[in-house]
């Protein structure tokens, strides 16, 4: 091998949880992959819908994670997930046709490498899944305690 082949390390891959609080009842939510792919919860109860999915790690931006892959939206400096609601969602009999934007700039280095050294753990945010209006959250959504925080996978 030459002076100027590089070896280049795997992906490393990061798990993430989004929980929807409180959706209203009927509503049908999904994460939005790219501009149209919609997936459905891992789990849904009638008080929680919970969304498990994997993001890359790229190079680090302005000493800041870099979350890359699918599910993340948006610019490297203002990266977020959709979760779409209603017809948004591919729920055809219903008024609601919203989309909630999760901002992922509050996850830290510190928050990506504890996540990292935890086997098991995934990074996890909470939000309400009912707006002011009755209906399904939407626009850019406050995190429910403000912040991501590492957990067991296993947590339900």
């Amino acid at each position: 091998m030459g002076k100027n082949s590089k070896t280049q390390s795997p992906p490393i891959t990061l798990r993430l949880r989004i929980r929807v609080v409180q959706p209203p009842a009927g509503v049908q939510f999904r994460l939005q992959e790219g501009r149209s792919d919609l997936v459905a919860p891992a789990h849904e109860t009638r008080g929680e819908i919970q969304f498990d999915f994997s993001l890359r790690l790229g190079p680090p931006r302005q000493g800041r994670p870099n979350f890359l892959g699918p599910a993340a939206q948006g610019p490297a400096a203002s990266r977020f997930i959709y979760i779409n609601s209603g017809r948004r969602a591919g729920q055809q009999e219903t008024c609601w046709d919203r989309r909630a934007k999760v901002p992922l700039t509050a996850i830290t280095k510190a928050l990506v490498q504890a996540a990292l050294s935890n086997v098991g753990a995934v990074i996890e945010a909470r939000i309400a899944g009912t707006a002011n209006d009755g209906g399904p959250v939407c626009a850019t959504v406050p995190l429910i305690g403000g912040r991501w925080s590492v957990v067991p996978e296993a947590a339900a």
